[in-house]
């Protein structure tokens, strides 16, 4: 599979930047303590074996460090990282390609792995299973099968819809992590470890409202780190403090509760349109002008989580908590 680079010096600043800010063991790993702790004890006890780690199939909404932590197994194993992801393996000999280039014990990372093909998937078996390529050769009559030996590795699977995979492949993962939403103390100490590594002073009020508005993410918390970068070095001091901080977030319309503009937008028009619901999603993607698969999977996890949303049988209903939060008064059911 072909590589495409792309030249530029913001573009290689930003994900200089990225790489910088990705710790490299589970010592430096901020959060998921459950899936630290599992995964410190399989790792050890694969090494000690001197085996490779069995499959892991990581899952939960996106941004909260699914890649990180595939870079991590493989430091922490002392192998090398392959990545890719679902819809790039097209065919399955794009999927065999890749796997008879692996060296014994390497990282194959899968993002997006519940977007693979079926007859790829297919091919994927045997090769988690039993390290093995089934392969046919000609059509027709003359079609044979040839079985080609792989080297003995360890495929990371991340999904961010677990329910989305079949069975099959599901089954065939050893180790299963679901990635939880980090709480505003864990946030808080990434957003300050980020601060550091970018040698940028920010007091820990200001690090703490970051956090909070973060939605439980640290993709999204490093991101808003950056912009509130931006605007104390072009109108302040360069220092991030709290007004600075606040005024920022105001700025990229990010309230206290990390809501954004499609947040409200969301909740604004399920209340305002169709007087809180019950409203169903292609719906809801229609007035708003998002792709439904994006609300449900990018928007919709952390409204459920903070209450603001109800899923029912009838269709996505706007809660109580949402009316007091827009300072709304509750319709007359």
């Amino acid at each position: 599979m072909e590589e495409r680079i792309v030249s530029g010096e913001s573009h290689e600043q930003e994900d200089w930047e990225e790489r910088s800010l990705r710790p490299q063991n589970l010592t430096q790993y901020i959060g998921q303590k459950k899936v630290k702790e599992n995964l410190t004890v399989f790792i050890e006890a694969a090494k000690m074996r001197e085996e490779t780690l069995d499959h892991v199939l990581l899952y939960g909404p996106p941004g909260l460090g699914k890649t990180t932590l595939s870079m991590i197994i493989a430091n922490e194993m002392g192998v090398n990282l392959r990545t890719t992801s679902g819809p790039a393996i097209e065919r399955p000999g794009d999927l065999a390609a890749i796997l008879t280039a692996l060296e014994p014990g390497d990282v194959l990372f899968i993002d997006e792995i519940h977007r693979l093909n079926r007859a790829v998937e297919e091919v994927l078996y045997p090769a988690m299973e039993d390290f093995c390529l089934d392969i046919v050769i000609g059509s027709g009559p003359t079609a044979r099968s040839v079985r080609l030996d792989l080297p003995p590795f360890t495929l990371v699977g991340a999904t961010t819809r677990a329910g989305m995979l079949s069975a099959p492949l599901r089954d065939r993962f050893g180790v299963v992590s679901r990635l939880e939403y980090y709480t505003h103390e864990e946030l808080t100490e990434i957003v300050e470890r980020t601060a550091e590594i970018m040698e940028v002073s920010i007091v820990f009020e200001a690090a703490v409202e970051i956090a909070r508005r973060s939605r439980g993410t640290p993709r999204i918390a490093n991101r808003l780190l950056r912009r509130v970068r931006d605007f104390a070095q072009v109108r302040g001091t360069g220092d991030i403090d709290l007004s600075i901080t606040k005024t920022a977030l105001e700025l990229l319309q990010v309230d206290e509760l990390g809501l954004d503009e499609i947040d409200q937008k969301l909740i604004l028009n399920i209340i305002e349109k169709f007087r809180g619901g019950p409203v169903g999603l292609d719906t809801i993607a229609a007035t708003i002008g998002e792709e439904s698969h994006t609300i449900e999977d990018v928007y919709e996890p952390y409204l459920l989580q903070i209450g603001f949303l109800q899923r029912t049988p009838r269709g996505r209903i706007v809660t109580i908590q949402a009316y007091e939060h827009f300072h709304l008064e509750v319709p007359e059911q």
